[in-house]
This record gives structure tokens, sequence and C-alpha cells, in this order.
């Protein structure tokens, strides 16, 4: 699986200048108006999103077709695609980390020293981290199903599918009575790593099943 992965990379390396520099620009854009909790969580969402370009390359060079007749299993490949995504989010939160920390101190948005402050970034360096992880692992298997052509589609149900799942568990929970404290908050945050990993399980379970009963026409 690792020469899928350096696969992906390399083919997806030419658009790393390019996505540096949106970041570059977004960071002047958004982090004296928004902050930078909302730039950090942003980029890692954005970088996630370039797991749709390997499956365009895919597509375009009928990649998967002539991997099919290689000792490659369906497993290996659905598998090297949430490990691409890893490399994506984290790639994303870590440069959104950076950036919007730099862009904070710039513009007083953050204080050099206040704890406070730098707790608060990494957190959100992590929920970056895990928001990433779910948007992009909700849009492969719907990659897979749709291909390149409706790569579009795909991410705006990617987005869709998870703000509902949440959001309906918030107000089933709030009618339920539970308070969302600041202590529970944190709490959440920490363990959000465990609910994006158990999240793309599913997803690569899905992912699998989709790319098993697919016939390879792309």
């Amino acid at each position: 699986m690792k020469s899928l992965v350096l696969k992906d990379l390399y083919n997806i390396g030419h658009n790393v200048k390019s996505m540096v520099f949106i970041l570059l620009v977004f960071a002047c854009i958004f982090i004296p108006s928004l902050g930078a909790e909302a730039y950090i969580i942003m980029s890692g969402v954005l970088c996630s999103m370039m797991v749709s370009t390997t499956f365009g390359f895919d597509s375009n060079s009928k990649w998967t077709k002539y991997a099919m007749v290689t000792p490659i299993t369906k497993k290996e490949l659905v598998g090297s695609k949430f490990a691409v995504l890893l490399i994506f989010s984290a790639g994303g939160a870590v440069s959104g980390l950076v950036i919007g920390s730099i862009g904070g101190i710039l513009t007083h948005k953050v204080i050099v020293g206040n704890i406070r402050d730098v707790l608060t970034l990494l957190l959100t360096g992590l929920l970056s981290l895990v928001i990433a992880e779910i948007i992009g692992g909700t849009s492969i298997p719907l990659l897979f199903q749709f291909v390149a052509e409706k790569a579009r589609m795909s991410t705006f149900v990617s987005f869709a599918i998870p703000f509902a799942v949440f959001f309906g568990i918030y107000a089933i929970l709030t009618l339920l009575g539970v308070s969302f404290s600041d202590n529970l908050i944190f709490m959440l945050i920490c363990l959000s790593p465990l609910t994006a990993l158990v999240w793309n399980l599913v997803m690569y379970r899905i992912s699998y099943a989709v790319f098993e009963k697919k016939e390879l026409l792309y």
C-alpha cells in the first residue's frame, strides 16, 4: 500500500505550491476578520479535499483498471485513499496551526505567552484534523461511486452528511437536557480523534463495499 500512497503524493506534488499560496492568501483575508481558530479549521478541511484530486488523476489515466490486473488488492487501493487523506488532513492542520498562530500574533488576536491562547490553538489544531478527516472520509465512498465527474456534488454531500448527523445528535442531547458546559466541550474535543477513527472505519467499509460492487468503467 505504501507504493499507492506515494503514487498519489507524487501526482499531487505539483499542487503543493498552489495550495501554500492559497493558504497564505486566505490567512491575509480571514485571520484579521474571523480569527486564527477559524482559519486553522479551514486549512485542514481545504487540504483534505485534495483527496478528490487524486481520484481525478486516477480517472483520467485509467489507473484503477490497470491496478486491478496487478497484485494490488481492492482493500489496499481503498485503504491507500484513507492513508493519503490522513496525510493531507494532518498537513493542512499543521500548516493552519503554524500560519494561523503567526497571523494571530501579528494581528494581536493571539497573545504570546498566554497559556489559554496556546491551549486554544492546540485544541483547534486537533479539531481541524478531526473535522478534515470526517469530511474527507465521507467524500471517499462518494468519489468511488460517482468518480471525478461529480466531484463537486460529492464535496457538497461530504459536508452535509456529517453536519446533519452531528447536529442531529446535538439536538437530541439538548432535548434530553444535556448541558454543554466548558468541561464537557473540552472532554468531547479530547475524545474527537476516536470519533474520527470510528467514522472513517465505517467510511472505509462503505467505500470497499461500493468499490467491490462497482464495474470498473472509469
